[in-house]
This record gives structure tokens, sequence and C-alpha cells, in this order.
């Protein structure tokens, strides 16, 4: 395992020191857990969305590629930016839909559902509204925005993000309750 980290990391050096062939090394390396995310991230998409994880693997990679500015700190650093990128697409592709069927009050949603099942995963606007309060709380604190987009769109457990975060669980079941509280008031959506 190690073994093929410091592989991940020299193709990611490579990258970032303009090899155009790192890319092609990388990608099979990282393509499952790439994929894994993205359908995480689709799971909360409607069945008829025109994006599948598989492309949305392919254009969050894409992206990513062609980053010259950014400094790579390895497999971890790239997973978090390629989920940042998934969720950026699907949210793009939210607001493009929901700018064709315009219309409506805003109205509060209830978000005591702790794994945000309450949130239809047929609307368009409920990612949109997740991703809008996301905006917000990063101005807040960072850390719960980053917990919020592990919960909520990678559909990491509360043990998965404490492990990936170096916290303890106990840390993070205590800042998801605060981030609860938080969304309840923050969160908005367009009535139906």
């Amino acid at each position: 395992m190690k073994t093929f980290r410091s592989d991940i990391t020299r193709a990611l050096n490579d990258l970032q020191e303009g090899d155009d062939k790192a890319a092609d090394v990388l990608f099979p390396m990282l393509y499952d857990e790439l994929r894994n995310m993205a359908g995480n991230y689709m799971r909360y998409e409607s069945k008829g969305h025109t994006l599948q994880p598989t492309s949305l693997v392919h254009e969050a990679y894409v992206k990513l590629i062609g980053q010259d500015d950014v400094d790579w700190k390895g497999r971890t650093h790239f997973l978090a930016v390629s989920a940042q990128a998934m969720r950026r697409i699907l949210v793009d592709h939210a607001r493009t839909k929901r700018r064709k069927k315009r219309g409506g009050d805003v109205k509060k949603v209830n978000v005591d559902d702790v794994e945000f099942k309450l949130l239809d995963p047929e609307v368009d606007d409920h990612v949109i509204a997740i991703d809008d309060a996301l905006i917000q709380l990063e101005k807040v604190d960072p850390l719960q925005a980053k917990i919020v987009e592990m919960r909520f769109f990678t559909g990491m457990t509360v043990q998965e993000v404490a492990d990936a975060l170096g916290y303890s669980k106990r840390k993070i079941e205590a800042e998801w309750t605060m981030i609860k509280a938080w969304l309840r008031k923050n969160i908005r959506l367009e009535e139906q």
C-alpha cells in the first residue's frame, strides 16, 4: 500500500512539473476511488440525471489535471479537491436546470433528519440549497463545511469523516449536532 501511495504522489509531482503523461499514469491508480466518490454523489441525484458516475469522474478529472496552479500534496489532497470539483459540476448542472424552470418563493426546510433523507433527490433545488448553505458555512466554520460535504455529497459515515480528518468520532458527532442546528436555520428551498 505504501508503494502504491508513493506511486500516486510521484505521478502527482510529475503532473505538477508539466509531465502530460503523468495524467495517464495517475488516472488508473485513482479511478476506483473516484468512481466510488462519484457514485456517492450521484445517489442524491434524480434517476433521469444526464450525468452518470463515470462521466462525472471523467469531467472532474479533466478539470483537475488542467490545473497548473495547484500544489498537489498527495493522494488525500487530490481526492479532496476531486470531491469539490464533482460537487461544483453537479451544482452547476442543477443551477442550469433550475434556470430553465425558474419560479416560486423560498421556504424553510426541516433538517431534523440526520442523513438529509428529507431532501428529495429528484429536486435539483435541494442540491443547490445544500451548496448555498455550504458556501455560507465555509465562511463561518471551514471544518463544519468539510464535514457536511463529506457526509452529504460523498455519503461518508461519522467514523469515516473522523478518520479522514484525523479527529475522534466523538468530536465529529458533536460538530454534526451543531451543523444540523445551523442548517435548520439556513437551508431554504424554492416552493415546488
